[in-house]
């Protein structure tokens, strides 16, 4: 017969590993810890094609630009674009890394500004599908990487997949990317409840994509904090709004990223604007 003492004793294990699993915002009294890059920042969306690769693949050109380490982790685990978007050709990815423990020299890949890319494998169900397990093993593996850097900049998959939802609430800082389109907007606040309630986040930068100017971008951030205050106790900050612009697509169609294709247009100076203020700390950096 289990006894007050034994029921007690069990309450208290349950208490403590509900704890440990928690995963809470940097800055709260008690939080999991998160990746051990000096700063680490997951882009994540609601929905895809709202940008968000090509956001993480820029934020972490301008942040190498202005004197930082950066490593990019491609966590849209099967349906990897990132090499797409940086130019690059892996050699291998982090299939390798899962199943042999392969060294970081092999799966790393160096892009535009010195950005280092852990590759994802494209067309891979079994990685899109990763049991709890599994993508433990592949976050210490990727964590024992990121600590060699000052950034880690993780490129989630849309949507609210388990994988999605684990790797941005492990950042320290989560972008949300969202366009104006109802469906978007839609899909990026379930997204940000399924962070809050399940993640443990209680603060995610807004980044709007795909608009006319800056009171289309602000628009689309009100019309979130609008629905988020109502339902849930969770702080969405402006980052600011990337506008549409031709010379922005004509650098992704050659594949550049459009802050080193398109310097001067509005979207390359917001995401350098970003990257200054989401950077670790304050380096001597070089123009971006």
């Amino acid at each position: 017969m289990m006894t007050s003492g034994d029921q007690a004793e069990g309450l208290r294990a349950l208490a403590q590993r509900e704890q440990s699993s928690q995963v809470l915002r940097p800055g709260a009294p008690e939080r999991r810890p998160t990746f051990s890059a000096r700063r680490s920042i997951a882009v994540t969306s609601g929905k895809g094609g709202v940008g968000k690769t090509q956001v993480s693949a820029n934020l972490a050109v301008a942040l190498a630009r202005q004197g930082h380490s950066v490593l990019v982790l491609d966590a849209d685990l099967g349906l990897a674009s990132q090499d797409l978007v940086l130019g690059v050709t892996p050699r291998s990815d982090l299939m390798a890394l899962l199943e042999r423990g392969a060294p970081a020299s092999e799966v790393l890949v160096e892009g535009p500004a010195g950005v280092m890319l852990l590759p994802a494998c494209p067309g891979r169900y079994e990685m899109a599908n990763l049991g709890g397990a599994d993508r433990d093993r592949l976050v210490a593996a990727v964590d024992a990487i990121a600590k060699q850097f000052d950034v880690l900049v993780v490129d989630t998959g849309a949507g609210l997949g388990a994988n999605s939802v684990a790797f941005a609430a492990l950042a320290d800082e989560v972008i949300l990317v969202a366009t104006p389109d109802p469906t978007s907007l839609r899909d990026a606040y379930a997204m940000a409840k399924v962070l809050h309630r399940r993640g443990g986040v209680e603060r995610l930068g807004v980044l709007a994509n795909q608009v006319g100017g800056d009171q289309e971008g602000r628009e689309v951030h009100e019309r979130l904090a609008g629905i988020v205050e109502r339902f849930l106790d969770l702080e969405l900050d402006y980052l600011g709004c990337l506008r549409r612009d031709d010379a922005v697509r004509r650098a992704v169609g050659a594949g550049l990223p459009f802050v080193i294709g398109s310097p001067e247009s509005q979207p390359s100076r917001t995401m350098c604007a970003i990257a200054r203020r989401l950077a670790p700390t304050p380096r001597e950096a070089v123009p971006c």
